[in-house]
């Protein structure tokens, strides 16, 4: 619309002409809103109310009197007051670039102010505390022209060909050397302890490696030698068993071979003196009956006597056979014969008395000390082969 003004958000718009502004100002302040301006009888400028930036660069005498070229950067502007923008209008609003001029002069004079009053160490050491310093005795000065300082920063301090910062910064430097040396020094060992300690991790893995695979070489080892072995211990314990049965045939043979001997040699012997006893008790008998009948002188009587003992003779004869060895050869004919050879056994040692009893002295002829002996032949029972049967 015709005459209506806006300023932008960081301006500030100064409307001269007509009534005074506050203060007594020669222009009245408008921000954040629009005004009707008339034409011709009202004139407007903008002021600007960005952020500003001067540079400083100054030389500077300590308090030791050691010169120092120090450089820092203002960040200012406009402040957003009414009162602000009248002192600054009032002072830049025609050229509005010597804000920064102006504040950098403000600046620098204090910044030798204050530099003169400090040594070199607390400038390098306590920078921030120059730059508060600084903002602290210019805010004053600087509001008198409508200008407020956002920030100062001290970005070098240099004195030159003197050397005396480097000088300064030689016992630090040195003690940082040792501390880096020191460190590098810890840190090799660190890595070389690291390295060691990885090769006895190492050597001892590869042993414990080489004691399992010769444990499992001596396993292998053992069991092929195992394996070789069953066969001859296998063949061994065969041997072993043929012969333990060899020896327990061999036993089984010579406890029968005992039997057999006890059959045909101790069996007979006991027959044979048992028979040899038998006769020695029939001659005995012969004789007390001859001394009986020698006494009565009665034959009949002694021929009765006879018979009567013919029954116990043959008792006698038969009890022989308790302990005799019998062989039956051929079966039931066997039998018969032992049977047939017992009771001719008995008849002959009857005839033997009698003939001793007859002889007209009263002596008896000697016995057939050989005995009477029955004998008969057969047929085995299923052996195929021929026997006989003998009494002892």
């Amino acid at each position: 619309m015709f005459g209506y003004r806006v300023p932008a958000p960081d301006q500030a718009m100064l409307i001269s002409g007509g009534r005074r502004g506050q203060g007594g100002a020669p222009f009245r302040v408008v921000t954040g809103h629009g005004k009707f301006v008339l034409p011709v009888f009202r004139k407007v400028r903008f002021l600007t109310l960005a952020m500003c930036e001067a540079e400083v660069a100054e030389k500077c005498v300590t308090r030791q009197g050691i010169a120092l070229t120090v450089r820092a950067v203002i960040a200012f502007k406009v402040g957003n007051d009414t009162e602000s923008i009248v002192n600054a209008g009032q002072r830049f609003l025609s050229d509005q670039d010597q804000m920064a001029v102006l504040t950098g002069r403000i600046f620098a004079g204090h910044l030798r102010s204050i530099i003169g009053s400090m040594t070199v160490e607390e400038i390098v050491t306590e920078r921030q505390k120059l730059a508060t310093e600084v903002l602290e005795t210019s805010k004053a000065e600087m509001a008198k022209i409508g200008l407020i300082v956002d920030s100062l920063q001290i970005q070098s301090i240099d004195d030159g060909d003197t050397g005396y910062i480097e000088a300064m910064s030689a016992p630090h430097k040195a003690a940082i050397q040792q501390q880096a040396q020191i460190a590098q020094a810890q840190a090799t060992q660190a890595s070389v302890e690291a390295q060691q300690e990885a090769a006895r991790n190492q050597a001892e893995y590869q042993r414990q490696t080489a004691v399992v695979q010769a444990e499992y070489s001596a396993e292998v080892d053992r069991a092929q030698a195992r394996a070789a072995q069953a066969g001859p211990l296998a063949q061994a314990h065969a041997r072993q068993e043929v012969m333990d049965a060899q020896t327990e045939l061999a036993e089984r043979a010579a406890r029968l071979r005992q039997q057999e001997l006890v059959a045909e040699v101790v069996k007979p012997a006991e027959a044979e003196a048992e028979r040899i006893r038998l006769l020695a008790l029939a001659e005995a008998e012969r004789m007390k009956i001859q001394a009986e009948a020698a006494a009565s002188y009665d034959r009949v009587a002694l021929d009765r006597m006879l018979i009567d003992q013919l029954p116990q003779i043959v008792k006698e004869a038969s009890a022989g056979l308790a302990g005799a060895n019998v062989n039956v050869l051929n079966g039931t004919d066997g039998l018969g014969e032992i049977a047939a050879g017992l009771v001719g056994q008995g008849l002959t040692i009857l005839d033997s008395v009698r003939r001793n009893l007859g002889t007209p002295d009263g002596s008896a002829n000697t016995a057939d000390n050989n005995g009477t002996r029955g004998s008969g032949t057969g047929t085995g029972n299923g052996t195929g082969h021929s026997g006989r049967v003998e009494i002892e």
